[in-house]
């Protein structure tokens, strides 16, 4: 027997016309050179497509930075690779939970220094208008444990980590108020394990840009059985 990586993507597809918060526009991806129009330039036989995507940064799965919520906070640009990449990741398991609080989480010795993941399982709706009603989210409470925790990364696998009635957005705020990015409409947490996996969550380096879409992926050990032919 031998121990494996196995890599898990915890990430939606970002697709032509998609919907991930109402309001927003959706994506427009096209084409800005075709195949067909680049033959024209190249030697026969050589063709390239280059493409062309209009979007704002709150599509699909993505990343908040402090400055999606602060004028001066930390943009895209300045959070160094050691906070989104390679971190311990704790999952928080919290189906059927509709406000996930403080007592949903473990002790801040056990979340310290940890990527924490709430699995709510509510990305089953992801593309259905089951999504946008009714998610769960974080209490202020869970907020203030977790930064009180110093818990380096916090990831949902919701619509918004925030709960839809709270306009004052007090998770966006207190989260990200301490410089501590936040993740949503994150997927297939159910196969990642509570603990002993290492999350990986690098959006483009944007400057003056707080939010954009990343591939985030959890790496696990995976057991190899190795079978003699």
């Amino acid at each position: 027997m031998s121990s494996e990586h196995q890599f898990i993507d915890l990430s939606h597809v970002v697709e032509n016309g998609m919907v991930t918060y109402k309001g927003l526009p959706a994506p427009v991806i096209c084409d800005f050179l075709t195949r067909e129009k680049s033959r024209e330039t190249y030697t026969d036989g050589t063709e390239f497509q280059i493409g062309k995507i209009e979007m704002v940064g709150n599509t699909g799965t993505y990343l908040d930075s402090p400055f999606h919520r602060f004028a001066d906070g930390e943009d895209l640009s300045d959070i160094g690779l050691e906070r989104l990449v390679d971190l311990p990741a704790v999952v928080v398991p919290a189906l059927g939970v509709p406000e996930v609080d403080a007592g949903h989480f473990p002790d801040a010795a056990v979340l310290r220094g940890k990527a924490v993941l709430v699995h709510t399982g509510w990305s089953r709706h992801w593309g259905t208008e089951a999504y946008f009603e009714g998610y769960p989210g974080l209490t202020a409470a869970a907020a203030r444990h977790l930064v009180d925790a110093g818990v380096a990364l916090v990831g949902i696998d919701s619509h918004n980590i925030d709960l839809v009635h709270d306009l004052s957005r007090p998770v966006h705020t207190r989260v990200l108020g301490a410089g501590i990015p936040i993740i949503e409409h994150m997927t297939n947490l159910e196969a990642v394990p509570e603990s002993g996996a290492r999350l990986y969550a690098a959006p483009v380096k944007f400057r003056g840009f707080g939010t954009f879409p990343v591939r985030v992926f959890a790496q696990v050990e995976a057991i190899a059985r190795r079978v003699a032919d």
